[in-house]
């Protein structure tokens, strides 16, 4: 009996394969995010993907939503605009947060190239653009088969180094081909870290006429019922601020420790810097530095909520001096910190 073969297929056109012998490894650094402009509309735009966030808001009431689309969105984008424009960045027009994390990527691109030629390392935000599914894209294009995920909070809540882990993985379900993801952890007690923003601090410092009767350490607040939930914000703010006070031999009430940022009723973790800044003014104290641990980029909150508001604060209420230490940014020490985070967690692929 004849046997009938089955016709041979015809093999992939080698060309066609992707060439898995030139893998590269991609690095992410990740950051909250920006308005693309001052005016209503981008404000707008941009308040709504940010605070539509399950992660950020996680009550979903139907009073919630009246007062988030009828009250909140029609509202707001106009005086945060106003609050935005006293800090924006006119040649670039863009905030100061996207303009110093693009330079700490373009500066961590030159950093890890130099270290194995593999590493592709872009910038993306969270809300607003660039965003990380368009950023994780253009890394898979260029070859990346491993990319390692920086979220650039040092202490870790679920509104924002969580949220971040949430978008990767929404966008790597649209990949047929997915890479292997790695997402940094928090760095809160990282020596590097601690050691950084002390020496920042005090060189900042040893500039001033004047000498700081006390330093607040301002971390940005979440709603109490987070913590209350299990989120450990609140814990590692408090070991930061332990570590950096032990590091430059103060006591808590040279080195105290705050929470900015409130919004809206709930109550939020304690102590809240604006309420200390007042306080410490109506008691006497003429001289005050903070810093701002919790942020690796001047952005709105330090350069016009500290820097702007809360230094009015002081001054009306009989403070003197009010000093607002700029974060590590792209800085050296800063840049040192983001490196080796980077290749700490880069261990066993390169």
């Amino acid at each position: 009996m004849t046997q009938i073969q089955a016709p041979a297929l015809a093999p992939a056109a080698e060309a066609d394969q992707p060439d898995v012998s030139a893998a590269r490894i991609g690095v992410l650094i990740v950051n909250l995010g920006t308005p693309e402009g001052t005016s209503f509309w981008p404000m707008r735009a941009y308040l709504k993907e940010f605070l539509s966030d399950r992660r950020v808001i996680e009550t979903n009431s139907l009073l919630w939503k009246l007062i988030f689309n009828v009250g909140i969105l029609t509202l707001r984008p106009k005086f945060k605009g106003r609050d935005y424009d006293k800090i924006w960045n006119r040649e670039r027009n863009e905030s100061p947060f996207k303009t110093i994390t693009r330079a700490q990527g373009e500066k961590l691109a030159t950093m890890l190239s130099g270290i194995d030629t593999r590493i592709v390392t872009d910038w993306a935000m969270r809300y607003g653009q660039p965003s990380i599914a368009s950023r994780l894209a253009g890394l898979v294009e260029q070859g990346c088969e491993r990319i390692l995920v920086v979220p650039l909070y040092p202490q870790y809540a679920a509104a924002t180094t969580a949220t971040v882990g949430d978008e990767v993985f929404r966008a790597l379900m649209t990949m047929r081909y997915q890479p292997a993801v790695r997402i940094a952890p928090p760095y809160y007690n990282d020596p590097v870290y601690i050691e950084a923003l002390v020496s920042s601090m005090t060189g900042q410092l040893s500039k001033l006429p004047w000498r700081p009767d006390v330093i607040l350490a301002s971390f940005h607040g979440i709603p109490k019922e987070y913590v209350d939930k299990g989120d450990p914000y609140q814990a590692q703010c408090i070991e930061t601020a332990r570590l950096m006070r032990k590091s430059l031999g103060l006591d808590d009430k040279a080195f105290m420790l705050t929470f900015q940022s409130r919004f809206g009723r709930t109550e939020w973790i304690r102590p809240y810097t604006d309420m200390t800044v007042k306080d410490l003014a109506q008691r006497g104290v003429k001289n005050i530095a903070v810093v701002t641990p919790g942020f690796s980029a001047d952005c709105l909150e330090t350069l016009e909520e500290i820097a702007v508001e809360n230094a009015h604060i002081f001054k009306q209420n009989g403070g003197e001096n009010f000093f607002a230490v700029p974060c590590l940014n792209d800085s050296e020490l800063g840049m040192t910190v983001i490196s080796r985070l980077a290749l700490r967690e880069l261990q066993g692929w390169l």
